[in-house]
């Protein structure tokens, strides 16, 4: 399986970026996609996933009303649309996926990343 993140840059306070991660290497029916960030000395923390056949999506609280993540099936991509930016969401974006088992909020449970790809956010 591979993983590739892209879309990340500089936005001011409020703006918008739409992060993109082309999947390949293996069909991904029923499979998990999801997207996580990390800052610097902190833990990698679930931002959002959304499940590859039926599209459910689920959201960390902090981006709620503000990002949206999607998935073309014919293009084997997903996207995060990150509205009203914030300097708070400023990390390296990282998408991952993994079979639909167990929890799917935890960084550990997913054995399957991409490069990642950095956000800044200027205040």
């Amino acid at each position: 399986v591979q993983l590739q993140a892209s879309g990340g840059g500089v936005v001011q306070t409020g703006g918008y970026l739409r992060l993109s991660c082309a999947a390949s290497g293996r069909t991904f029916t029923n499979w998990v996609m999801g997207w996580f960030r990390q800052v610097p000395g902190k833990e990698r923390e679930f931002v959002a996933y959304i499940t590859w056949n039926l599209g459910t999506t689920y959201y960390v609280d902090s981006v709620k009303g503000r990002f949206t993540i999607s998935r073309d099936k014919a293009k084997n991509t997903v996207f995060l649309q990150m509205n009203s930016l914030k300097p708070e969401d400023t990390a390296v974006y990282y998408c991952a996926t993994k079979e639909p088992m167990g929890t799917f909020v935890l960084s550990t449970g997913y054995p399957h990343w991409g490069q990642g790809t950095q956000v800044t956010v200027s205040s």
